[in-house]
């Protein structure tokens, strides 16, 4: 059995929590591998609320949000980090029941590179977390646009790299990092919809800030923002070298070197695993580290070049 890796976060799902003034979380009753204790959502405010990732379609969630919602207080706004099933499909039944506008960088596909549209176009299909392709947003946020409500402000990044359209919300120095940075564990990014060259490149803007912490759409508040960045940044690079020494010992496939690299991963995690691992090859086939031997896809076997 894994380590639980955060034991003093134990939240009751529905119930809400304030985190910073004017800053509540609820955890959507939906825990699982992939969503930890369950998908986080944040109110914004303390008259005009700003509605941070609504979650997943349930009707107790749906419910507790509402309760939030306090005498003399209304949702304003609502915005999505980013089309996960776990984060978005709860948008339109709360803008039908509130009146508030979903605001996001675009549908599921929006923000695809080049790159990943081409391998999806191929028959590329993602793994592990299910996409909202209904998903449809209000309103279309550019990145550093502002979202401004009653009291607050929150400006948008575009965060690419576990989802193409992945935003994260700055408030001040306080960053709703969406699945890019979560404490609990790394972010899947699973081709075509994750990319792991935006992935880092997305951590290494961030790192350019300084944050006072970040509040992830999964498991407890990052307080060390700086540092958690330093980590995942240094993970990504010790991986992409387990993966180049797994290949000098010749040709494989995502799923051969996920099973020779992730050895104390529960089976059952094993396919996200190999998504991981595809990520990194096709970063490194753009980066001509290494190369497919057949067609580029999720069963080819790569080599060094």
């Amino acid at each position: 059995m894994m380590q639980d890796p955060q034991p003093d976060f134990q939240p009751v799902p529905g119930k809400p929590e304030e985190l910073l003034p004017g800053v509540r979380r609820l955890v959507a009753p939906n825990p699982s591998a992939m969503t930890f204790r369950g998908t986080n959502s944040y109110l914004v405010g303390t008259r005009g609320l700003a509605l941070i990732d609504p979650g997943p379609e349930m009707g107790k969630h749906l419910d507790a949000l509402l309760a939030a919602v306090g005498p003399g207080q209304h949702i304003s706004h609502i915005l999505v980090t980013h089309a996960h099933l776990d984060h978005s499909p709860l948008a339109r039944k709360l803008s039908d029941v509130t009146g508030a506008p979903v605001f996001a960088f675009g549908d599921a596909l929006a923000g695809r590179s080049a790159v990943m549209t081409r391998l999806a176009e191929g028959g590329l299909v993602g793994g592990g977390e299910g996409v909202d392709t209904a998903f449809a947003p209000d309103h279309r946020l550019a990145d550093r646009e502002t979202v401004e409500g009653d009291g607050w402000c929150l400006e948008a990044l575009h965060t690419p790299g576990h989802m193409a359209n992945h935003l994260s919300f700055a408030l001040d120095d306080v960053l709703f990092s969406g699945d890019l940075v979560m404490g609990w564990a790394t972010s899947l990014v699973s081709p075509p919809d994750g990319d792991l060259t935006a992935f880092m490149a997305s951590l290494r803007r961030l790192a350019e800030r300084p944050w006072a912490c970040f509040l992830p759409g999964h498991g407890d508040v990052v307080s060390q923002p700086a540092a958690r960045i330093a980590k995942l940044l240094s993970h990504r690079e010790s991986r992409e070298t387990s993966i180049l020494a797994a290949l000098s010992d010749g040709p494989a496939t995502a799923s051969e070197l996920a099973a020779r690299i992730y050895i104390d991963t529960p089976p059952a995690l094993l396919p996200a695993a190999t998504r991981n691992v595809l990520a990194h090859l096709i970063d490194l086939v753009e980066r001509s580290a290494v190369a497919p031997i057949e067609e580029m896809g999720s069963e080819a076997r790569f080599s060094l070049s």
